[in-house]
């Protein structure tokens, strides 16, 4: 593939994700609705184009934005990126995304002689930073292959599991426990809290146990100090997912009930209108249930992401 990529979407991840493409020496010329959160990449040395068709002349393009429709409107709507008479041989899609969304999507693409590979990953804008995403790719082997070198600019490791539309499953599916895990973080945070025992020695106690993961490990800056207006992901984002996954419950006969009370635990968040913070608000509403009103410990917390 050629040196020079295309991209499309540049919020918190799409950014920080260019700009690991960047370090890497790849050539990036990026378009973004907003167009002045495109310009601070000019910096780094990312070529800014006015229209998505400007993009067509790169050999791949890759594409990071909120939904379904999203997605097929940079792609196919007024304007779009294969809307002209020049396409890109490849699109890359890291959107979190439908199964059955995505797969109409690769029939449109793959009809214009567009080749398409789903890519979604696993990690915050701050885990993009760091290079330590998981991204998890399916679509045609060799595809893979060839894209492969630029995943492994963007992340710690990349794998392939299978033809067609099956990362969305596996996005799907991770996203899902995403919800339930910081679910029962929050719940498990408020119980120790409550009984007397300090939110950061506890959250350190998890992540030093078993139990512990880079997930639990980042999110605990956040919890001890109570910083949800530094936004990695919304709780609408996170409902969207939630909904994916029960979707994709019910479309394979999987009774998922730890998910399900999640999603209604999610969407009571969206409900009271927490649209524009980080979803670890949950921790603040789990208290506030149990009669315990939450202060900021001002206590530094190694997030574990540092290289």
């Amino acid at each position: 593939m050629a040196k020079q990529v295309g991209w499309i979407g540049l919020g918190r991840m799409g950014e920080a994700m260019v700009k690991r493409l960047l370090k890497a020496g790849y050539g990036a010329s990026v378009w973004n609705r907003t167009r002045s959160k495109a310009e601070p990449l000019a910096e780094y040395g990312a070529e800014i184009v006015r229209d998505k068709t400007d993009l067509a002349g790169c050999e791949v393009v890759f594409t990071m934005v909120s939904t379904t429709d999203d997605l097929k409107e940079v792609l196919f709507g007024a304007g779009g990126l294969v809307t002209g008479e020049k396409k890109p041989q490849v699109v890359v899609d890291s959107s979190s995304i439908s199964q059955e969304g995505s797969a109409e999507i690769r029939t449109q693409l793959e009809a214009m002689g567009v080749a398409y590979l789903c890519a979604p990953v696993s990690g915050n804008a701050k885990v993009a930073k760091a290079g330590k995403l998981l991204i998890v790719a399916s679509g045609p082997k060799a595809l893979y292959e060839k894209a492969q070198p630029y995943l492994a600019a963007m992340g710690r490791k990349a794998m392939w599991v299978g033809e067609g539309e099956l990362a969305r499953v596996w996005k799907i599916a991770h996203n899902t426990m995403f919800g339930v895990v910081i679910q029962n973080l929050c719940e498990i945070t408020v119980l120790a809290e409550k009984a007397g025992i300090p939110r950061h020695v506890f959250l350190e106690s998890i992540n030093d146990s078993v139990l512990g993961s880079m997930y639990t490990r980042y999110k605990s800056p956040m919890l001890t100090n109570l910083t949800f207006d530094q936004v990695t992901f919304t709780p609408k984002l996170l409902l969207k997912d939630m909904d994916l996954g029960m979707g994709a419950a019910k479309a394979y006969g999987v009774a998922m009930p730890a998910a399900a009370a999640t999603r209604e635990s999610v969407a009571r968040l969206v409900g009271r209108g927490h649209d524009h913070i980080d979803f670890a608000v949950l921790l603040q509403e789990t208290a506030r249930d149990a009669g315990l009103e939450l202060k900021p410990e001002n206590v530094q917390v190694d997030d574990g992401l540092a290289s």
